[in-house]
């Protein structure tokens, strides 16, 4: 209970798609939040591109849906495109993304929190912790204004603000968004009570006035149709979808740039910090791909009002003048304007290996990290931290245990373990190749998978776990009649041969039926209209799991058996204060990482890069196994 208006159970510092989810799975756990922010007007804002999800990054959004997150919702309430990615490939890849509208986004994130009667907001800068007096353990903060907020437990999601500078060819101005201060103060102090901190480079490109591009020269981008959702939860159909726009680069545009280069901050030396290397600005690109021609850029929507766009794939930190300049020998942008420039920002961040699977710092008790700070970069990745830091804060508080997610059980679970038994040497950037157990980790059945973990911990509605249970039990159904549902030689025969498909010699369920490449489940229907009545009153998505849960069945259960190995190694614990360098066993470069990431068992162990088979024999044998 709040005690009184400087007095909470958890405070979250910053208000973009990390501190948003923190703060929301807090308050709605039963914790009585304060959020502060710099800029209430930039609750929820998308510092980049306007869009949500993409590969992985769909599937991550679906999981905070799942869970009980804001994300889907606030993303499919103001979507103004979407689209299904990697749909020419197995389902495993298949990718959801919209494209949003930017203020509208920000407006209903601001809307969603305000609904929350334990969440609390305050406008202003920290500027450092309260800490005992052993500094073990955080017990608020202070703010640049000089007033002190007390807490349970502390939230960090400060994105590029500790210590941000943006950079524009030669010139430099500190700020954690252009136009927008940097945060002061923190890493000081987090660095002097043994933090090891480090720096890293994000960027952005130019915003156009949308009036001045030639859309005639462009290739249009159509959004899908029918449009599909994020949220498992019913919320409104995307109507009216905008185009996007492609087009590209060419010889001239890269000479142009590379005139560039001696005033360019990324070649100069002026930026120290490590940048996305999937993800390069566009001189970067021409450096590094010399033998292209060409590079694709998207012409991406502000919003349904606004003439705002968003030139994605031109992300630069050259001079002004040169980037106006270049996109003047664009096609469709020859008459093209800037509202602003693109720039590169670097910020601090502090090694991820320092915090535990639950994201509380391991020096500081109650102090978790989410998002950019932890050396992540995306919208995605940064809401699900928020999330999972959230639970755990109000857990810590609640005297409950963890929520903790494996990697067997979500791509959520993935990123965190990536982060801290892996580390970062550049912006970690979640993909589909990073899950191991990607097939039972798609986008279409993150409820069936993590709904009734988040609804038992408390965060989930009842509503939100009643809807998962009727999908599921649809899913089921429509499995066990497909399964036992079986039909002779003469039934079928005679279409099969119509679809090129060999024919049965014996009664044979719809189910092996199914399995045939050339054949899907609408296909299947056509033959028997019972069937396709039967499906005509199922949830679309229902159908379309149990679909890809009969067609890849096999390959399902040979991930299942992999992560059953991964679950017995996972049971091997290791002690907390154990002292690898007396392990002579092992080698040292093994000695000298098992130390720095202190894993929590011997699957963890496994996952460092530089402990190898040898060492973690040596390790099972210390420990008797």
């Amino acid at each position: 209970m709040k005690r009184s208006d400087r007095d909470f159970d958890v405070i979250v510092v910053g208000a973009g798609h990390a501190g948003n989810e923190a703060a929301a799975a807090a308050a709605r756990l039963g914790c009585c939040v304060l959020l502060i922010t710099m800029d209430m007007t930039k609750i929820g804002q998308m510092s980049c591109n306007p869009a949500m999800g993409g590969i992985a990054k769909g599937q991550l959004i679906r999981e905070i849906d799942a869970l009980g997150g804001l994300s889907g919702i606030v993303t499919d309430e103001s979507m103004i495109q979407f689209r299904m990615l990697n749909r020419s490939k197995g389902p495993a890849l298949w990718s959801p993304r919209a494209q949003n509208d930017r203020a509208l986004f920000a407006a209903r994130w601001r809307w969603h929190l305000e609904q929350i009667p334990t969440l609390f907001f305050w406008q202003d800068a920290v500027v450092g912790l309260l800490l005992s007096s052993d500094k073990k353990r955080v017990e608020g903060v202070y703010t640049r204004s000089g007033k002190s907020f007390t807490a349970e437990a502390v939230i960090l999601t400060t994105g590029t603000f500790l210590g941000g500078v943006i950079h524009i060819g030669l010139s430099q101005q500190t700020g954690g968004r252009i136009g927008e201060p940097p945060a002061q103060g923190l890493t000081q102090q987090l660095r002097e009570i043994g933090f090891e901190t480090g720096r890293m480079k994000t960027g952005t490109p130019p915003r156009l006035d949308g009036r001045t591009i030639d859309y005639s020269r462009l290739e249009i981008q159509p959004g899908d149709e029918p449009p599909g959702r994020f949220s498992f939860e019913d919320t409104p159909p995307l109507t009216n979808q905008l185009p996007c726009w492609i087009t590209y680069t060419n010889p001239k545009v890269h000479e142009i740039l590379s005139r560039g280069f001696s005033e360019s901050p990324l070649f100069t030396g002026r930026i120290q910090g490590i940048g996305p290397r999937y993800c390069p600005s566009i001189e970067d690109k021409i450096v590094r791909f010399a033998d292209r021609e060409r590079h694709q850029l998207f012409i991406e929507p502000e919003g349904r009002h606004t003439v705002e766009v968003y030139l994605n794939g031109f992300s630069s930190s050259l001079p002004e003048a040169i980037q106006a300049e270049a996109l003047r020998h664009i096609p469709g942008l020859e008459k093209a304007r800037m509202f602003r420039p693109g720039y590169a920002i670097e910020y601090d961040f502090f090694p991820p290996y320092q915090l535990r699977h639950t994201l509380e710092t391991r020096l500081v008790e109650n102090l978790f990290f989410a998002g950019q700070i932890n050396g992540t970069t995306g919208y995605e990745e940064a809401a699900a931290q928020g999330l999972i830091a959230g639970m755990n804060a109000a857990a810590k508080v609640k005297g409950l245990p963890p929520f903790i997610l494996g990697r067997d059980e979500a791509y959520i679970g993935v990123l965190i373990d990536d982060l801290i038994t892996k580390g970062v040497d550049e912006p970690y950037r979640m993909f589909t190749s990073r899950a191991e157990f990607r097939l039972m980790l798609r986008q279409d059945n993150a409820d069936l998978r993590l709904t009734q973990k988040s609804y038992e911990f408390g965060l989930a509605s009842p509503a939100r776990y009643e809807r998962m249970l009727k999908r599921k039990a649809q899913v089921e159904g429509l499995i066990q009649l497909l399964s036992t549902t079986k039909v002779s030689p003469e039934e079928i025969n005679a279409w099969l041969e119509a679809q090129g498909e060999s024919p049965i010699s014996q009664k044979t369920s719809l189910s092996a039926l199914l399995v045939r490449p050339r054949l899907s489940l609408e296909k299947l229907t056509e033959p028997f209209p019972s069937l396709r009545a039967y499906i005509a009153e199922l949830d679309p998505t229902a159908t379309l799991t149990a679909e890809i849960e009969i067609q890849y069945a096999g390959y399902i259960q040979k991930e299942r058996m992999q992560a059953e190995k991964l679950h017995r190694l996972e049971e091997v614990p290791l002690p907390e204060n154990l002292d690898y360098t007396q392990l002579r066993s092992l080698s040292y470069e093994a000695r000298e990482k098992l130390m720095k990431y202190r894993p929590r068992t011997i699957r963890q162990a496994s996952q460092i890069s530089g402990v190898s088979p040898a060492d973690i024999a040596a390790l099972l044998t210390y420990l008797g196994r």
